[in-house]
């Protein structure tokens, strides 16, 4: 069944909206929310290989879908059926960018479409028992297929955020290391510089010096 459900802007991982389960396991709740926001964040970073993946996460797949500005994602148990998992994240889109479409852009807070909760929760109790007539006959479209949707474990996906990461501190730090050393060069420079032409510089005015007392006492 599915466990938690929610969406987010793709381009800063802002949560925009959110259904969960009924609260029984609300500590896993808490934990696999987590990660799904995790999940955004790395999605933020240009983290995604495909616009639909599944992800498994401990008993669970996290399945989600990328369209256009905005990620979809369902957290459902290791039983459910893939296809219906992604067809109701596809019902959740429809529904969410005729509601909300030209407001995504412009939210500037967390669940700034919280009231989609009750969309969520209605077409959720539709998906809930796979053995109704209407969702065997989802599973049965020959025309909706999903075989070819990558699947990943979390730890891999979350590991590419983390190394880019690392990548990301390292370059940082490689740039200011060049500067520093940049900067020392410019000073080993000047002092040499000062060593090369300091003797010649002082000879010149010693001489310019005895030259002027000359021209002074006569």
């Amino acid at each position: 069944m599915v466990k938690l459900t929610m969406v987010a802007r793709v381009t800063d991982g802002l949560p925009l909206a959110e259904g969960l389960d009924d609260g029984r396991d609300q500590k896993d709740a808490d934990f696999y929310k987590q990660q799904a926001k995790l999940l955004f964040k790395n999605l933020s970073k240009g983290q995604h290989e495909a616009s639909r993946m599944s992800i498994e996460t401990g008993p669970y797949f996290f399945h989600y879908i990328i369209e256009g500005r905005v990620c979809y994602l369902t957290m459902c148990d290791h039983s459910y059926p893939k296809k219906l998992a992604f067809q109701y994240l596809e019902d959740l889109k429809n529904e969410f960018e005729r509601v909300n479409g030209s407001q995504i852009e412009t939210a500037a807070r967390p669940y700034a479409f919280i009231k989609f909760d009750t969309f969520i929760q209605k077409t959720k109790k539709l998906y809930l028992d796979t053995r109704t007539q209407r969702n065997l006959v989802k599973l049965n479209d020959e025309l909706y297929e999903v075989h070819q949707i990558m699947t990943r474990n979390v730890q891999e996906v979350l590991g590419v955020g983390e190394k880019l990461d690392q990548v990301t501190e390292m370059s940082t730090r490689l740039t200011s290391d060049t500067r520093m050393y940049a900067d020392k060069a410019k000073d080993l420079n000047r002092q040499a510089l000062i060593r090369k032409y300091a003797p010649v510089a002082i000879v010149i005015g010693v001489v310019l010096m005895l030259f002027w007392l000359k021209n002074k006492i006569w």
